[in-house]
């Protein structure tokens, strides 16, 4: 199965995006939207899109901003981005591209112009890892599986995400509010201890007979992804 690229839209018009959104899954992409900035660097860092559609005024934190913020990290310094914008003169564009976007498109615009510039940026770019994996535990992200040893661990959703997030910056440690963030949803309202009781279960989970606990917990200072030290 051919893995489907994921392209974050970032528009606060609700015709535009409503537009944007339909026409691109019917293309066969996989598509999130966000219409404030900010819900777009958060969505950014809970799950890293293959390309980003920016639109330049957003409420809060504008798109250039988005865009600069986006380009100062390492992480997100090579995330294609496209910036959508209603200006049109010469020097925006070579602002928006100065501040490090991939390519500008001046609305209004087409869809096929729109499907032009996502495939001819998305085939500069090396598919995403579908599999994500640490010592004997391997997580695949197309399938949405998780096995160790070989064992098909049966996770629930949240117990998946925490999983994902982890096993993306193995020995990193976290906090349980870094956790929360990443691992929820921005609405949701959760108590910090909650993020204790996922842990748990996610151990219970991944750990069976002998086999070394893969989460280790660091006082006062939260979880990470890590061997256990030498004894």
């Amino acid at each position: 199965m051919t893995q489907k690229a994921n392209i974050l839209v970032v528009e606060d018009d609700p015709a535009l995006s409503r537009l944007i959104c339909y026409n691109l899954e019917k293309q066969g992409y996989e598509v999130r939207l966000a219409t404030e900035g900010q819900a777009a660097l958060d969505q950014v860092a809970r799950r890293m899109p293959d390309l980003v559609l920016l639109d330049w005024m957003l409420p809060g934190v504008s798109g250039i901003e988005v865009c600069r913020r986006l380009r100062e990290q390492a992480k997100t310094r090579t995330l294609p981005i496209i910036m959508l914008s209603a200006r049109g003169q010469e020097t925006d564009s070579v602002r928006g591209l100065d501040t490090g976007a991939d390519d500008y498109l001046v609305k209004p615009f087409g869809m096929e112009a729109l499907f032009a510039r996502v495939k001819a940026i998305l085939r500069r770019v090396p598919p995403p890892s579908k599999n994500l994996q640490f010592e004997n535990l391997v997580l695949d992200r197309v399938a949405h599986k998780v096995e160790r040893n070989g064992r098909l661990l049966a996770l629930g959703p949240t117990e998946y995400r925490l999983l994902e997030f982890l096993m993306m910056h193995p020995g990193q440690v976290f906090s349980r509010e870094e956790l929360l963030e990443h691992a929820w949803e921005r609405s949701s309202f959760v108590e910090l201890r909650t993020v204790d009781v996922h842990i748990r279960r996610l151990r219970q989970t991944l750990n069976e007979g002998d086999e070394q606990d893969l989460i280790r917990t660091v006082r006062a200072r939260g979880y990470a992804l890590d061997l256990p030290p030498n004894p």
